[in-house]
């Protein structure tokens, strides 16, 4: 991630903000501030790697991600939804927990508390339950047309909620791209309207508030505490709900089962935030969930070598459509940025 970095001496002191530099030298000295640069101007060298960097980060989450669905489906030849939920955050949170002791991670502010509640209610137990229990009626393609809508949604959030203002061509990108997803996912799963969808747009609406509050916490604390201290803060309710929900439902044990459970735990919620959180500090939220336009077309592709399930010849077609779009928004302008500095 970008670091902020400062200095000062006995002659000069430096002050940088998300949208102009001043620099002092002595007192009564001229001031001299640069403005940002335009919208739709293309990035400073220096920019260039961290950039780069918050894209593959961004990346990476995404491909965590797109094996949710999957793994989920796995996850439920051995375990109840309610069951496979409490133990998935468990598990989760165990790991974070692991981390965040052996660096001694300091306990984050009183004021950030509130956002990290809003991280763990949205990404840790909201989106996990409702699109488990989507799942239990939905095919993993029918659940991808309403991700479809999320980078979008995750967009028009992070704008009201971080202040970034992305460029016209910003939006029309976006839109397009959105668009393409869900005519696509639509097709795939043949227009059906399913008892799930209600979960799905639920978890829509919750997963697109967590990922946008995370990403303005991720500006203020390194990424990956975002997300392990979100954990901890679900642990007791993961604890009590495992200790309850086990009893209740049916458990039968197969390696599908135990792998799915594995890999939303670790994989999905902890290692994918990760990355995701660290990556939307670097180039923003709006930026960042763009690249979530090809997470249905790669659940798809797990789909069909994880669960056997089949897909159509238009597959290509349209992935080349939705990276000509996620190209396009990468391409644009941030806009104004936020104050906030990311930190590593």
């Amino acid at each position: 991630m970008r670091a902020q970095d400062s200095a000062t001496d006995s002659g000069a002191i430096a002050v940088a903000t998300g949208t102009e530099t001043s620099a002092t030298h002595g007192p009564g000295a001229p001031q001299h501030t640069a403005q940002a640069p335009a919208p739709d101007a293309p990035p400073h060298p220096a920019q260039a790697a961290p950039a780069r960097r918050g894209t593959l980060l961004a990346a990476l989450g995404v491909v965590a991600f797109s094996l949710t669905f999957p793994s989920t489906a796995w996850g439920l030849e051995s375990f109840g939804p309610w069951s496979l939920v409490a133990l998935r955050s468990t598990l989760a949170a165990l790991i974070a927990g692991c981390f965040l002791l052996a660096v001694r991670a300091p306990l984050p502010a009183r004021r950030h508390w509130a956002g990290l509640a809003v991280v763990a209610g949205g990404v840790v137990v909201g989106f996990p339950l409702l699109t488990t229990l989507a799942l239990q009626t939905s095919t993993t393609s029918h659940a991808a047309v309403v991700v479809g809508l999320l980078p979008l949604t995750t967009a028009v959030l992070g704008s009201l909620r971080t202040g970034e203002r992305p460029s016209r061509t910003f939006w029309v990108a976006a839109l397009a791209g959105a668009a393409v997803v869900i005519s696509f996912t639509v097709q795939q799963s043949g227009g059906a309207v399913t008892s799930g969808d209600l979960y799905l747009f639920g978890a829509l609406l919750v997963c697109a508030a967590g990922y946008t509050e995370g990403g303005r916490l991720a500006r203020v604390m390194p990424g990956w505490q975002v997300i392990g201290w979100a954990l901890i803060l679900c642990l007791p309710f993961a604890v009590a709900g495992s200790a309850v929900a086990l009893p209740l439902e049916p458990v039968h044990l197969t390696a599908h089962g135990v792998l799915g459970l594995v890999w939303v735990a670790a994989g999905s919620t902890f290692f994918g935030l990760y990355v995701w959180y660290k990556g939307m500090a670097e180039i923003g939220v709006p930026r960042a969930s763009q690249l979530q336009l090809a997470q249905p077309l790669l659940t798809l592709a797990w789909s069909v070598l994880l669960l056997g399930e089949k897909i159509s010849a238009a597959a290509p077609l349209a992935a080349v459509a939705v990276l000509v779009c996620i190209a396009a928004t990468q391409r644009t302008g941030r806009g104004r940025v936020p104050r906030d500095r990311p930190q590593r």
